[in-house]
This record gives structure tokens, C-alpha cells and sequence, in this order.
């Protein structure tokens, strides 16, 4: 199934989750395990990261097939621009697709290691719009996945200008629009009004990510920019020393946040689940997700 067939029911509310592909044999055994026991939920797909610099794009697509053949779900594969030309490109979208994978998520992808400023390959692209234009000219037929940024990405000077790179994506071909983690959902809201102002009609899905390691999520969140509410922070650091309130904590915030955005008539949640299953289906559970049959 096309991405952009998953959310054409508006009265359908759809969850999705992502995973990485995982270094060892026993992180492999693991996410199976958690990918086996959230398939009971039936998510619409599940989409599997491209690493640093592409470092792991064959094993991305690796999973992409296990998802599908093994665990017969929709999967989509994470694709980027760094470090490859357009022919690289090319090749690996005709990979992508003699396995089956068809539907792509197209990211410009951060600047390797050690770099602060993304550089494009020789003969590569510099652009996430390129990226969605270069996937729709060669197969139409895919189904494509664009990111945006809630809190404005971290390399946009303004809101008005991360508004525009955005609106070149859609335009360029995008079927659906999957948001970076954030958790205050007052910054969903006013970037949903502001895609509507710019008629950027695309599903816009919300990407939550549970806190059941605060340490962990401070980490990410200084990376991508992503503030975590005062309030949620004192509740986590006076746990800090235990896991299990940690995730109480964390999980609790998340249902309460689904559930306003759920109201609010999104059209999914997209889970970033760090390759774990206990929070997200706590979550799922609360939030009456019907379960596959």
C-alpha cells in the first residue's frame, strides 16, 4: 500500500512507527520481537532509518523487506542525498523498488560527522525538494514521505523561510507529511494553521516520541532542537535516578498528548519507538487502537 492510500480516509485516524536497523544479532532479535508484538495494532507502516551518511541503507533496506515479507506490513524506507551522487541515487531507488520497497521517506539527511554545514555530494543533490523530484520522475508510482518541523528546523533562519523549503517539497511531489518530535502540541497547531495558509494540504501525521530515558531524550532533543515543557522536566528530573518512574512519567505525558491531538482530528501518530515496544503499546492501549485481526 502507497502512503498516500494509508491517510485518504479522513475519518480514519492511522498510528505508524519507526525504527533503526540495530548493530548487533541480539538488536535484531529484539526489535523483531518488538515489531512482532506492536503488529498486533495494526499500524498503517512502519518506516526504517537510512543512518548517518547512509551508513546503513542496505540493512534499511533489509528490514524494509523483513517488515513486508516476514511480518506483512507496509514498510517505508528512509532515503537521503548525503554522500551519494544522483546516479547513486538512482541505484539505489532501483534496489529500493526490485525489492519491493515502495514507499520512501525523502530527507535531506544531517551533515556527516565532525561537519556542521551539509555539503552535496559531487554530482549529488543539496536538497530534500531535489530528492522528491528525482524519486517522482523516475517512479511515479512511489509513494513519498516528507519531514517538517514543528519548532522550525535547526539550519532555517526563520519559521517563514523552513515554511518555504517545505512548500518546495510538496510541490515537488510529496504524498504525506510526518513531523519531528515535539511535545508541546501548541507548536503542532500553529504549524498546521500555518501549512493551511500556505494550501499545503498533505496529511500532516504528528511524530511522538515517549520519554522512558530522560537522560536519553535530552540528548536527542539538543540535536534536533526540540524543547521539552518546564513542566515535564522538573516531574523527570526529580526521578532521574529511577527508570521506572522515568517511564511512568514519560508514558503517562504521551497518552495525554495523543489523546489531545487525536481530538484535535490529526490524521495519525507517528511513534519513533527506539526500537522498543512497552511504551508504545501502553499508549495504544489507552488510546483504544484497535488491534489487528
Amino acid at each position: 500500500m502507497r502512503l498516500a492510500d494509508i491517510f485518504n480516509d479522513p475519518s480514519e485516524q492511522r498510528f505508524s512507527i519507526e525504527i533503526f536497523p540495530p548493530k548487533t544479532d541480539a538488536g535484531e532479535e529484539l526489535l523483531m520481537d518488538a515489531l512482532v508484538r506492536l503488529k498486533d495494532f495494526g499500524p498503517g507502516f512502519v518506516s526504517c532509518t537510512y543512518g548517518a551518511g547512509g551508513s546503513t541503507r542496505d540493512k534499511t533496506l533489509q528490514w524494509c523487506e523483513k517488515i513486508q515479507n516476514v511480518l506483512q506490513q507496509t514498510a517505508t524506507a528512509h532515503f537521503t542525498c548525503v554522500g551519494s551522487s544522483r546516479e547513486e541515487l538512482l541505484e539505489w531507488l532501483n534496489q529500493a523498488t526490485a525489492r519491493g520497497v515502495h514507499n520512501i521517506m525523502a530527507l535531506r539527511g544531517d551533515p556527516p560527522a565532525g561537519e556542521t554545514v551539509f555539503k552535496a555530494a559531487e554530482g549529488g543533490l543539496a536538497y530534500a525538494n531535489e530528492l522528491v523530484s528525482l524519486i517522482r520522475e523516475h517512479y511515479p508510482e512511489a509513494g513519498i514521505g516528507v519531514a517538517g518541523y514543528p519548532e522550525k528546523h535547526l539550519e532555517a533562519p526563520s519559521m517563514e523561510e523552513d515554511l518555504d523549503n517545505l512548500k518546495r517539497k510538496v510541490d515537488a511531489g510529496a504524498d504525506v507529511l510526518v513531523t519531528q518530535m515535539f511535545y508541546n502540541n501548541e507548536y503542532y497547531f500553529r504549524f498546521r494553521e500555518a501549512c493551511a495558509n500556505r494550501d499545503i494540504k498533505l496529511p500532516l501525521i504528528p511524530g511522538i516520541m515517549p520519554i522512558t530515558n530522560f537522560a536519553r531524550i535530552q540528548r536527542i532533543t539538543s540535536m534536533c532542537g526540540t524543547e521539552i515543557p518546564d513542566s515535564l522536566a522538573s516531574r523527570l528530573e526529580a526521578v532521574k535516578g529511577d527508570e521506572e518512574a522515568q517511564f511512568e512519567i514519560g508514558v503517562e505525558f504521551a497518552i495525554k498528548q495523543c489523546r489531545e491531538l487525536l481530538d484535535a482530528g490529526v490524521p495519525g501518530i507517528h511513534f519513533y519507538v527506539l526500537n522498543k515496544s512497552q511504551a508504545c503499546e501502553r499508549i495504544l492501549e489507552e488510546l483504544n487502537f484497535q488491534t489487528a485481526q
